[in-house]
């Protein structure tokens, strides 16, 4: 338009400052700011308001405070676009004075100034400023609009207030496509993963069609949950909502798919997408340090450089984890001087605990420590916690002493770390040390987590705790373990019980690593499945040495792929051996 010389007014200037802001273009924006200086419409209302949130949402707060101050007198949408700068740059102080300023004045003030102003209420976790904001907009009626609903109900979300978020979107008449998508990612990215999953049910059900942000929300919630069932459901309804270009659909499908278990299909979605970002390859590399494919990533990571796509600190830490699962000390060691001199990328607690946990899984305890002592920051949680973690592989109870001594100090609250160190005395028989360790937990009132598997059998998931007899098969699930115990013993399966919990008799050890909950989901799934067939189990805690050791022995003797996945990682048992080469 400008090249024909067709006439433009500040009308025209105000739009496309928007359409720049939007783009955060902060180039062409002071292009078009120079053009407006040259056409004399710098000073209208409604150019400097689009200069304004040009400006703040290029970062450049400061230019955008100067040009508000040259508005005489500054309407509604001028103080909304200020509000929203402010709070987009974390300028959350100055965002709620100018508010309150509104306020005092007598000046109204709408449903857009409500929506600049709610995420204030988040970074800091401010509950009582969202409930305070919360209460204004009912009094004013404002809560019924979607816009003002679904923004407090994303931050309530983000302040995991998932009461508060539920009773609003309850509330709210009508529910908007932003809703549904708040709700959703709100119970997803809190770990409420059957509720994000139930509520994207009746979205369907009221054919209420979801968009990208909607399909990668529930996607995570189908990662976490393990539900390979219904993450190729939500695969087929990606083929038909036509989302297969969408490039952060497909690298959530790539790690739902790894995170299921399916790494083959994960590396299928992965191979189909054109243009990657660093996302998409970070998920990739990740999902092969998950499966223990540690030369695999290191591969995907020298394609990745090939390909022209910078690496970002997490990228490293992806590589970093795939060659500490792998024990590929060398490699990992060259990747981390890699980042820090090749690629300029300061290291994260992150990273360093990464290369502690690389040093001490590969038995070299000292080399670990060392490099503790020559971090140029303070070492804190991670570090000493990932020594303590690797001197329970290797028993070394020095060193398990002197990095629990640390993490104590630091009073962190950390119950597993209490657990590691009564472990470590427990395999060392020291048993009284370990009572008084597992005391010191008693009297804090720090409970450890409850370990629980899940095993999806025909689309429904059954989820087995120890010495659980609550499940309708329960008698035919105890006489399954213990048929595999008979054949077991034959092949020469002895119960790992070193780090059981007291000096007592070891037939007595034995029944008390018995019935882990990973042991009755196998038994259940060899019942309830056809021979042959793989078997997957999710596990919330750590695989025990035991029940490592039980799943080898049972895919022997039955002629089974088991694949296991637990906090750290995924094993893949067949013909009695395991994926992680007993290196976990």
């Amino acid at each position: 338009m400008v090249a024909r010389g067709t006439k433009f007014d500040s009308t025209t200037l105000a739009v496309v400052l928007t359409s720049v802001g939007e783009l955060q273009d902060l180039r062409n924006g002071m292009l078009i700011h120079c053009l407006a200086v040259k056409m004399g419409y710098h000073n209208h209302e409604y150019v400097l308001t689009g200069l304004i949130s040009l400006y703040s949402k290029c970062g450049d707060v400061c230019t955008a405070k100067l040009l508000f101050g040259l508005i005489k007198e500054a309407d509604l949408i001028s103080c909304n676009a200020m509000i929203a700068g402010f709070c987009f740059n974390n300028e959350n102080e100055s965002s709620v004075r100018l508010f309150r300023e509104l306020l005092v004045q007598g000046g109204k003030v709408n449903s857009s100034t409500i929506v600049g102003l709610i995420p204030v209420s988040c970074p800091f976790g401010h509950l009582n400023l969202t409930c305070s904001i919360h209460s204004f907009c009912v009094k004013s009626g404002m809560v019924s609009n979607p816009a003002v609903s679904t923004a407090l109900t994303t931050v309530y979300s983000r302040l995991n207030e998932m009461e508060f978020a539920r009773r609003l979107f309850d509330e709210s008449p009508n529910k908007s496509l932003a809703s549904w998508n708040a709700m959703i990612s709100g119970y997803a990215q809190n770990g409420l993963t059957e509720m994000a999953i139930s509520l994207f049910r009746e979205m369907q059900k009221l054919d209420v069609h979801p968009n990208p942000v909607t399909i990668t929300s529930i996607l995570s919630a189908c990662a976490q949950l393990g539900t390979l069932s219904m993450g190729k459901w939500v695969h087929d309804l990606i083929k038909k909502e036509k989302f297969e270009s969408n490039i952060y659909v497909l690298t959530a499908l790539v790690d739902m798919y790894a995170k299921c278990g399916n790494i083959g299909e994960a590396r299928i979605v992965f191979d189909s997408i054109t243009e990657k970002n660093v996302v998409t390859w970070n998920a990739m590399i990740s999902a092969y340090g998950l499966h223990g494919c540690g030369r695999e990533a290191l591969t995907l990571f020298d394609q990745m450089i090939d390909s022209g796509v910078s690496p970002a600190g997490v990228t490293f830490l992806c590589v970093l984890y795939a060659c500490s699962h792998a024990g590929l000390v060398e490699e990992g060691q060259k990747i981390f001087h890699s980042m820090v001199h090749d690629h300029g990328i300061e290291p994260l607690p992150e990273h360093y605990a990464c290369m502690v946990d690389l040093l001490g899984r590969a038995g070299k305890l000292e080399n670990a420590l060392e490099f503790i002592y020559k971090m140029p920051r303070e070492p804190g949680p991670a570090e000493w916690g990932a020594l303590l973690g690797a001197c329970m592989v290797h028993k070394n109870i020095d060193l398990a002493r002197l990095a629990s001594d640390k993490l104590f100090a630091m009073d962190i609250g950390s119950v597993g770390y209490y657990v590691l160190l009564s472990n470590i005395y427990s395999a060392d028989r020291n048993y009284f040390q370990a009572a008084s360790v597992r005391k010191v937990l008693k009297n804090r009132n720090l409970a450890k987590t409850p370990g629980c598997t899940l095993i999806e059998v025909n689309g429904y998931q059954h989820v087995f705790t120890s010495s659980d007899q609550s499940h309708p098969q329960e008698v035919a699930i105890y006489a399954k373990l213990e048929e595999l115990m008979e054949k077991m013993r034959e092949v020469g399966f002895h119960a790992e019980t070193s780090t059981a919990l007291h000096d007592v008799e070891e037939e007595e050890k034995e029944l008390m690593v018995k019935v882990h909950s990973e042991k009755l989901a196998i038994a259940f799934g060899l019942l309830t499945s056809k021979p042959r067939t793989e078997i997957k189990i999710i596990k919330n805690l750590r695989v025990c040495v035991d029940c490592h050791n039980f799943t080898k022995f049972v895919s022997k003797v039955t002629d089974r792929v088991i694949v296991v996945r637990d906090a750290n990682r995924f094993h893949h048992f067949k013909d009695g051996e395991c994926s992680c080469g007993d290196y976990w």
